[in-house]
């Protein structure tokens, strides 16, 4: 008996220590602290009374729920990559699909890697408690995420933050394969991919939304009309304008269109970005607690709506206007273009009917830079210039016009709009005009003649998106 006494009183102890360590060992509500934080922190749990602990468990919860809804918002996003592969395939020719397919995977893959080891820390510099790496002049927050720790003014985590911008960065990547399809060489593609998300997209967005000098400016751009859309979309047409035309896209001066083989697919992949975009705008509220952070996040849902709906809306009837039928993929590019013109101003335009404004203009925009690229001969397949180019720069300029909360509270100008939108797609134009060149001196550009015509999926690939003959 006293035998098994002594068993049962050993494994109470033994019990009553598990419980006292895993108690001990529980991650406090406190998540951006020093070492004497810390200890201050433990000295007023120890003196408060059991009352006063409802807040450590209220603070945990926000803190759960700003990571979950910022980790959905990053799939929202990550899901617009399938919508970009569907436009681009579906407004191109059959014979080019693979291609298209292969670019926009890789887009996503060489993306994600570059951002981790290089672009996430030179475009937040000195985030998440990364002090003394603001002066480097490569990878100011170091490589990957190790050191990070969570920043005092945010209720998210390192990693959740780093894959919802990591999928921005795909996306700016992204834009680019529709306007050179058809006709770029695999390897000259993943050049030019892994250098604009590992280079030329982080230093530009540093200049904003890392703290950088159109920050101190007081320039605006919530959610990336010009840092996202419009670095792909001038990128975008350097690597057009250096390509040159697919062959027979113009014959003696003279515009031949080269319809694409599926509308259909086309048209679901807007409506998968339309649904994506819901991540982007809103997600880039980056809290979700609060009344005003749900106010806002959803005044951001409703701006987004409304702009896609008018500007795709507008795009169809102008369509009718000018060409006597309702053009689908003019209807379709507006909607984008509504989508990207919103992006910048989605949170600051204090009247939800602004948008009205902002999704007609940039569907105008829209068919007037297709029109545009037309009479220049500029070959865009997918019109991802004047959807994403010039809808971007409307959308950031459209701060410094129409009245909203950040003219109102005196944070910017319309000049300071100009000087930071130009800016940011002057940079990448330019870096990007000088790489295509690079490239195609090199003759790792575009394909041969009889390759091109063949078709790249045969070509470049090896096989065919369908089992018929590539048309």
């Amino acid at each position: 008996m006293t035998q098994v006494w002594s068993q049962r009183g050993w494994l109470a102890l033994l019990l009553a220590v598990v419980t006292t360590l895993a108690v001990a060992g529980l991650p406090s509500a406190s998540y951006a602290q020093d070492a004497e934080g810390e200890d201050a922190a433990a000295a007023e749990t120890e003196e408060a009374p059991a009352e006063e602990e409802a807040p450590a468990e209220d603070l945990g919860v926000g803190y759960a729920l700003d990571n979950i809804m910022l980790f959905v918002c990053a799939v929202l996003v990550f899901f617009m990559q399938a919508g970009f592969a569907m436009v681009e395939a579906g407004f191109n020719s059959s014979k080019n699909a693979v291609n298209i397919l292969f670019k926009n995977s890789m887009d996503i893959c060489v993306g994600v890697l570059l951002f981790y080891f290089i672009g996430f820390g030179l475009m937040y510099p000195g985030a998440y408690g990364k002090e003394g790496y603001e002066k480097a002049f490569v990878m100011f927050g170091g490589v990957g995420l190790d050191d990070y720790v969570v920043a005092s003014d945010r209720t998210f985590s390192p990693e959740t933050d780093w894959l919802f911008q990591a999928v921005f960065a795909a996306t700016a990547a992204t834009i680019v394969s529709g306007a050179v399809a058809g006709r770029m060489k695999v390897g000259g593609y993943l050049i030019y991919s892994a250098i604009l998300t590992g280079l030329v997209y982080p230093i530009s967005g540093m200049w904003k939304w890392g703290g950088g000098w159109l920050a101190e400016r007081g320039f605006q751009d919530f959610a990336g009309s010009a840092v996202v859309h419009g670095v792909g979309g001038f990128a975008g047409l350097a690597g057009a304008i250096v390509l040159g035309p697919r062959i027979g896209r113009y014959v003696n001066g003279k515009s031949v269109p080269m319809p694409g083989h599926s509308l259909p697919i086309a048209a679901l992949g807007v409506f998968i970005l339309w649904f994506g975009w819901y991540g982007f705008n809103p997600g880039s509220m980056l809290a979700f607690q609060g009344t005003a952070d749900i106010d806002g996040t959803m005044h951001c849902a409703i701006t987004t709506t409304l702009a896609a709906g008018s500007g795709g809306l507008v795009a169809t009837l102008l369509s009718w206007v000018l060409f006597g039928k309702p053009d689908l993929s003019m209807g379709l590019n507006g909607i984008l273009g509504g989508l990207v013109g919103i992006t910048a101003c989605c949170d600051c335009m204090s009247n939800t009917q602004a948008a009205l404004i902002i999704g007609p203009v940039a569907a105008a925009l829209v068919i007037g830079g297709i029109m545009l690229l037309d009479k220049l001969q500029i070959d865009d397949p997918v019109g991802a210039f004047p959807v994403h180019g010039l809808c971007g720069i409307w959308g950031c300029m459209a701060i410094g016009i129409l009245p909203n909360g950040y003219l109102e509270a005196g944070d910017t100008s319309f000049m300071t709009q100009l000087i930071g939108t130009f800016a940011i797609v002057g940079w990448s134009f330019a870096t990007m005009l000088v790489l295509f060149i690079g490239m195609k001196a090199a003759g790792i550009l575009r394909v041969g003649a009889a390759e091109e015509q063949q078709g790249l999926d045969i070509s470049e690939h090896g096989m065919q998106a369908y089992g018929g003959a590539p048309a």
